[in-house]
């Protein structure tokens, strides 16, 4: 299968794009506080996969990388799973959205998530048991790469590789980025897609802005058989909003102020 890889610094964003990111903000204004660069790098995965390949009764989705969820949130208002309102009031008090997913309180949130590494282990016995019972299932996991630091992780891909789980697909958000620093600087994952391919996954690269290419690679995908799936997303941290994009300082904000603000929407207008 080809690559669909182009540079994902340089991609310009549709509307559709830009309206998504000034929901995500929309939601950070009351508290001025989230995970900003964390969701910002998501939003074009999510919204392929909300878009074209979660559907009712065939698949389901698992956002492994929860602190993320500020990019789930806003497509599931989009989706019609939760309402305005609901979406406006993150992380208030008594809200059913808080800083990271948590299933039983929102429909569209297959498992709470938020303790990196757990995300994807979970999909794995999601699979094998839909496997196992001869359903026709489908399992869409995004993880961080940071994420992958997590010793869970590559147990979980010895398993999917062992029981053949061709119901699982692994986007990886790769935007270089971890918390506070690059992820070549503190746990390198280079290179990634041998790693990935020696654990027998069939492994594809993409831009994970392009909402094309993902979507044609992850159509791709679907003639895949005996292997499981991963899909390395070339992202950047806080795509969209300049002062944002490549800055570990926006990995999470504790606090927004009215000159972030004022350049957050001018980026997204």
């Amino acid at each position: 299968m080809k690559n669909f890889i182009t540079d994902s610094n340089n991609i310009k964003l549709d509307q559709k794009s830009k309206y998504l990111r000034q929901l995500v903000f929309q939601c950070l204004e009351s508290e001025k506080r989230g995970h900003v660069g964390s969701a910002l790098s998501l939003i074009e995965i999510i919204r392929v996969l909300f878009d074209k390949f979660i559907k009712k009764g065939k698949s389901k989705f698992i956002l492994s990388k929860g602190h993320g969820c500020l990019a789930l949130y806003v497509m599931l208002y989009q989706k019609g799973y939760i309402s305005k309102k609901s979406l406006l009031s993150v992380g208030k008090f008594n809200s059913q959205l808080g800083g990271h997913p948590e299933h039983d309180k929102i429909k569209g949130v297959e498992i709470s998530t938020g303790a990196l590494g757990h995300g994807l282990p979970i999909a794995v016995g999601m699979a094998l048991a839909s496997k196992i019972k001869k359903k026709k299932l489908q399992y869409y996991v995004v993880c961080g790469d940071g994420e992958l630091n997590e010793g869970s992780i590559w147990e979980a891909l010895l398993s999917a590789s062992k029981h053949k789980l061709d119901n699982l697909n692994l986007l990886i958000d790769y935007n270089k980025l971890q918390s506070y620093g690059a992820i070549k600087d503190i746990c390198d994952l280079h290179p990634l897609k041998e790693k990935l391919l020696s654990f027998n996954f069939k492994t594809f690269e993409v831009n994970g802005h392009c909402v094309n290419s993902l979507q044609k690679v992850l159509e791709n995908l679907k003639g895949i058989k005996n292997f499981p799936k991963a899909i390395i997303c070339h992202t950047v941290k806080g795509k969209g909003v300049s002062v944002a994009e490549n800055n570990p300082e926006w990995h999470h904000k504790s606090f927004l102020d009215k000159k972030d603000l004022d350049s957050i929407r001018k980026a997204l207008a």
